[in-house]
């Protein structure tokens, strides 16, 4: 169904060791330390991945500097990490994942704004970075034919089902006329999922690129389901502070101007490969073997998105409350409609 390549794995999980070595790009420093008043520094929470191109290349390329800006990357283990920081003026921005805790912080008065998106899934099938990878032996004996068949079976995503990729495995599961509520899930990192399907813990799994070709070579799970095109779950996050602060505009211009850099099909240049792998110390031939998500030219949020991971958490009952919030009030797209001015 898709793209099969070799990958060496331990070059994909490296990223880790080798923060400390890439330079500029990733400071760790202390996030209270300065900030996005004037200064020029501007506080970005993010999460070491491929999926946030934009950042990196903007970045290696220069166009912060040109905005004025120096950058302060500091590297989090998950959006929800960040919210708090951001809704104590620890954080400027946040590009990660969106999650059902970030609509009950909503809800319960923090405040923030969601003002660009990041990947997009391209929808293909043959070469998407997500996928629902279901276990091998479960597609040969016929048990799991289709996306239906998955009701009941215990699947595993990173984060559970309030993480992005809950919403991501919802979006999947619709596919079969199926939610949240139909199946078990286990809360597993993305490097635990291929042991856990190949000792038969879990049935399927909702890991990226490059594990999920990894399961896909090793022979234990194939791919049933893959987001369909214009699903996301990730964005760009201002706290309230920044939003209007002089340097918001410039920092999301300098951002559209890496994503424009990306090529629209998911296969890069080599100097785009080079600046993620010294940034994630990733090697090269993984980068180019995985798979990649898309990006907006102009990174404009989207709504429609929201709408819908809060309707399936909601749903799912991750979220604390039942009647929506309304979605108007969380995004502001003025940034994205600014950017090319």
């Amino acid at each position: 169904m898709r793209r099969r390549t070799v990958l060496s794995l331990a070059s994909a999980t490296a990223i880790g060791g080798a923060l400390a070595a890439c330079g500029s790009a990733v400071t760790g420093e202390d996030p209270a330390a300065s900030g996005g008043d004037g200064s020029g520094a501007v506080r970005v929470g993010h999460l070491p991945s491929a999926l946030f191109a934009p950042l990196y290349v903007a970045d290696s390329m220069g166009y912060f500097e040109e905005e004025g800006i120096t950058l302060e990357l500091t590297p989090l283990k998950s959006g929800q990490d960040g919210i708090p920081m951001l809704s104590n003026n620890q954080l400027d921005v946040m590009v990660a994942g969106v999650s059902a805790g970030m609509f009950n912080a909503l809800e319960q008065g923090l405040a923030f704004k969601v003002v660009g998106s990041m990947g997009i899934s391209p929808g293909d099938p043959e070469n998407s970075p997500t996928a629902l990878e279901v276990r091998q032996e479960l597609i040969d004996d016929g048990s799991v034919t289709s996306v239906a068949d998955l009701k009941g079976r215990t699947i595993g995503v990173a984060g559970g089902p309030g993480a992005t990729g809950g919403y991501l495995l919802a979006a999947m599961l619709e596919e079969g006329g199926l939610t949240l509520a139909d199946v078990e899930i286990s809360n597993l990192s993305t490097p635990d999922q291929e042991p856990a399907i190949t000792n038969g813990s879990i049935d399927a799994a909702t890991p990226s690129a490059p594990f999920s070709t990894s399961m896909e070579e090793a022979g234990v799970a194939s791919p049933i389901a893959v987001p369909k095109q214009g699903t996301t779950g990730t964005g760009v996050i201002f706290s309230e502070t920044f939003v209007g602060a002089e340097l918001a505009q410039g920092f999301f211009t300098a951002l559209t101007r890496g994503a424009q850099e990306l090529s629209a099909d998911g296969v890069q240049t080599d100097e785009v490969y080079q600046i993620l792998a010294d940034t994630l110390g990733q090697e090269i031939d993984v980068l180019k073997a995985s798979p990649m998500y898309t990006y907006l030219p102009d990174l404009a949020p989207q709504p429609d998105q929201l709408e819908a991971m809060q309707a399936a958490w909601i749903q799912a009952e991750q979220i604390t409350y039942t009647e929506p919030l309304d979605v108007a009030g969380i995004v502001d797209a003025s940034f994205a409609e600014n950017s090319a001015d």
